[in-house]
C-alpha cells in the first residue's frame, strides 16, 4: 500500500471510531450508560490508551538510533513530564465538565454545561490524535530504511486509538443526551469531540515528518500526554466504585489487547 495512503486511512480510522461509537446514542434507551457498564468502557479504554503509550511510543523512543549527546532516557523521561505539563496546563485553563459532572479549568458562566463537557472530551483526543500523527510522520520518515515495517506499528496504534474511541464517543454522546433529551444534537456533539484528533494528527504527522532528530522527543511527549489522561480521569473514573472490578479487569483486556496488536502484529 502507499504509505501516504496508509497514513490518510490511519488518520481516518479514529475519527470513525468516534463517530461509531457516538452513533450508538440512537440505538439506547436509556440515556446514559450504567455505572458498571461505563466503568468497564473507560477501563477498556485506559488500557488500550496505556499499551500504545508504552509499546507504540515509549519503546521506539528508547530505541531510536540516531546519535546524540543526551542520554535517551533522559530525553524519554523529560519528554514524558513535558507532555504530561501541556495536557495539565490545558485541563487547569480550559473550562470543561467530566462525564463525572467535575467541572475544571476556569471557573466561566459564559460557555454552556454542554459546551464544557464537549471541551473536556476535545482536550482529551488532542495526545491520541497527535500520538497517531506523529507515529505515522516517523514512519513515513524512515520509509526508506525499512518499508515493510515502518507504517505497521502506527497502523496499529491507529487501530487501537479508534477502538478505544468507540466507547468514548458513546459515553459523550449519551451524557449530552442526559442533559439535552435530543438524540440528533447528542450524535453531533459526539462526532465533533472526535474531529480534533484527524486536525491533531496531521499536525503531529507534519512535525515528525520534518524534524525526524526529534522523534524520541515527538514520541515520548504524545505518551506523556496520554498518560496524563490515564491517571487524571480515566483510571479514578473506571474505579468509581471500590467494591467492583469490572473496570479493572476491562482495563486489563484492554492492554493486553493492545499490547498483543502491537507486539505480534506491528
Amino acid at each position: 500500500m502507499n504509505p501516504i495512503v496508509a497514513a490518510i486511512i490511519g488518520i481516518l480510522i479514529i475519527f470513525i471510531g468516534t463517530s461509531l461509537g457516538s452513533a450508538l446514542v440512537f440505538f439506547m434507551k436509556g440515556k446514559s450508560f450504567s455505572s458498571t457498564i461505563n466503568s468497564i468502557l473507560t477501563g477498556f479504554a485506559a488500557g488500550v490508551m496505556l499499551a500504545a503509550s508504552i509499546f507504540s511510543l515509549i519503546v521506539p523512543a528508547l530505541n531510536d538510533n540516531s546519535s546524540s549527546v543526551i542520554p535517551l532516557w533522559v530525553i524519554v523521561g523529560g519528554s514524558v513530564l513535558l507532555g504530561a505539563a501541556f495536557i495539565w496546563g490545558i485541563d487547569k485553563f480550559v473550562p470543561h465538565i467530566h462525564a463525572s459532572m467535575q467541572e475544571e479549568g476556569l471557573p466561566t458562566n459564559r460557555i454552556s454545561k454542554n459546551t464544557k463537557m464537549f471541551l473536556a472530551v476535545t482536550i482529551h483526543n488532542i495526545p491520541e490524535g497527535l500520538s497517531v500523527g506523529i507515529a505515522f510522520g516517523v514512519a513515513l520518515g524512515n520509509w526508506n530504511s525499512n518499508p515493510e515495517v515502518a507504517l505497521a506499528g502506527a497502523m496499529m496504534l491507529a487501530i487501537g486509538i479508534a477502538l478505544q474511541n468507540i466507547p468514548e464517543g458513546a459515553i459523550v454522546s449519551l451524557c449530552v443526551k442526559a442533559e439535552t433529551g435530543k438524540t440528533g444534537k447528542s450524535f453531533l456533539f459526539g462526532v465533533l469531540s472526535g474531529a480534533v484528533e484527524p486536525v491533531a494528527a496531521v499536525l503531529g504527522l507534519f512535525l515528525a515528518m520534518q524534524l525526524q532528530v526529534l522523534m524520541p522527543y515527538a514520541l515520548s511527549f504524545a505518551a506523556g500526554c496520554m498518560l496524563y489522561v490515564i491517571a487524571e480521569d480515566m483510571i479514578p473514573e473506571m474505579k468509581a466504585s471500590s467494591t467492583r472490578h469490572h473496570g479493572v479487569w476491562a482495563f486489563l483486556f484492554g492492554f493486553v489487547l493492545m499490547m498483543v496488536m502491537d507486539v505480534a502484529l506491528g
